[in-house]
């Protein structure tokens, strides 16, 4: 069984069929080149994991070694490299070190020397890729450390997140800005039959169209202005895994073009590049906006919009579920004292109390930068009022309706509010309702309800 890929570049060829004959006789699979140039060319075309571990001599006849090292170190900057060197050279090694080679062997070198110092840089390869494993499983979005709740609200939510995990359907995560989006996409993948590959993330609306389509579908040499390599985009990078499409209601009619055909025919085409890529993703997707509104006004495709919403899950906001208050800040109180080493054994009453007074349009995200900078400021061991930038800022009191009204208004009013809040989906709203879909229909049409969101004269259902 090959234990690794090791590429030899070395100009002799006498060096190069020596090392190869060792290495193949220790079971590594080898690749040569005869100059720099080639084995750049090799690096830039090749996948991450294609290649182990780099044996580089320092001179070399069409560009010095050095100089190909940092190419190399460039284009794969975890690829570990061991510098060859003649005797008289070893200042150019120890330079070779300052710019990222694992370690260098002076010619001529006998055998268990160089295969040493190979074992033991692929050895501390391992360990680092174990390290960065470790810590995005720490860190992914679904930790039991991130996703904090004790309503029943956000309970629905995250039962209903573990059940479609299951499937392979794209998911329309609906919300306000702040609300937890990203952890829910987390969660999906994460408790998904696709766990094992990657997640990954990208957010829409912070990126200009050109760098958006870019980063989605990656370019080839040449592509562009600047396009001095090629470079894989998220699609490829996604294969096998999810890729969370975050603010995909600000995306441009052009890439929504583009991204519709990669859900339907599972294939894209790299920019600058003739010859498509397979793909096979799932897609989560995200916004803030009201989806059906958009298409309903011809800002948003309607075939994209129901390719990516076969599944929807709206996340409450953080003022619709206040038992959550409470635990979120203690977490965040925790989270930001471990970092800066504080010793906070608490969040005083009063202080609770202004926290559940606030409405927070910011969300969760508002919660954590309120924490964090409380946490920052505290100088006892109790989170104070006093370090909490809410004072004068609690929820007024809500208005007294005091219309005397026919309970049919209270009940078209309702409707009409449950309605948009699913984005006129009338199974959802029936289910939420508690009645039939039928009595659903049958009281739009007492009511004369209009159905903002729909499409085509017909509401919008999955």
């Amino acid at each position: 069984m090959l234990k690794a890929r090791i590429l030899i570049c070395d100009d002799e060829e006498g060096i190069r069929r020596y090392l190869q004959k060792m290495f193949q006789a220790s079971e590594f699979e080898v690749e040569t080149f005869a100059e720099g140039t080639s084995l750049l060319q090799r690096l830039e075309g090749g996948s991450d994991g294609d290649a182990d571990i780099l044996v580089l001599d320092v001179r070399m006849p069409d560009m010095d070694g050095i100089e190909v090292l940092k190419r190399a170190k460039k284009l794969r900057p975890t690829l570990p490299v061991v510098v060859m060197t003649a005797f008289g050279t070893i200042d150019s090694a120890v330079e070779a070190i300052k710019f990222g080679a694992y370690d260098y062997v002076t010619k001529p070198f006998p055998k268990e020397k160089i295969l040493g110092v190979i074992e033991n840089a692929l050895e501390l390869d391992l360990l680092l890729k174990e390290n960065r494993v470790l810590k995005e499983e720490l860190n992914r979005p679904d930790s039991p450390d991130n996703i904090i709740f004790v309503s029943d609200k956000f309970r629905e939510v995250y039962e209903l997140t573990l059940q479609v995990a299951q499937s392979d359907a794209n998911i329309l995560v609906l919300g306000e800005s702040g609300t937890g989006k990203e952890l829910i996409a987390g969660a999906v993948h994460y408790n998904s039959p696709r766990r094992s590959r990657r997640f990954l993330s990208i957010n829409c609306a912070a990126l200009s169209d050109t760098l958006l389509e870019s980063q989605l579908f990656g370019h080839v040499r040449g592509a562009f202005t600047g396009a001095i390599t090629t470079q894989k985009g998220l699609l490829e990078e996604a294969d096998g895994g999810t890729l969370f499409l975050d603010e995909i209601g600000d995306v441009s009619a052009a890439v929504q073009a583009k991204l519709l055909r990669v859900i339907q025919e599972r294939d894209f085409i790299p920019v600058g590049a003739t010859k498509a890529k397979s793909v096979d993703i799932r897609f989560v997707a995200a916004t803030n906006k009201n989806l059906a509104k958009e298409v309903q006004e011809g800002r948003f495709r309607e075939d994209l919009y129901y390719r990516l919403n076969v599944i929807t899950i709206d996340l409450p906001p953080l003022r619709e579920r206040p038992e959550d208050i409470e635990p979120l800040a203690e977490h965040f109180m925790r989270k930001y004292a471990r970092r800066i080493k504080k010793e906070l054994r608490g969040i005083s009453p009063e202080a609770l109390q202004l926290l559940r007074s606030y409405r927070w349009p910011g969300n969760v995200r508002e919660l954590e930068n309120v924490m964090e900078r409380a946490v920052i400021l505290s100088r006892g061991d109790q989170v104070l009022p006093a370090v909490l930038p809410l004072r004068g800022k609690e929820s007024p009191p809500p208005p007294r309706d005091n219309r005397l009204i026919p309970l049919e208004t209270v009940e078209r009013e309702h409707i009409e509010r449950v309605l948009r809040q699913t984005g006129y989906h009338k199974s959802r709203t029936a289910e939420i309702l508690g009645i039939s879909r039928k009595t659903l229909d049958r009281k739009i049409a007492e009511y004369a309800i209009a159905l903002a969101g729909h499409a085509r004269g017909t509401a919008l259902d999955s």
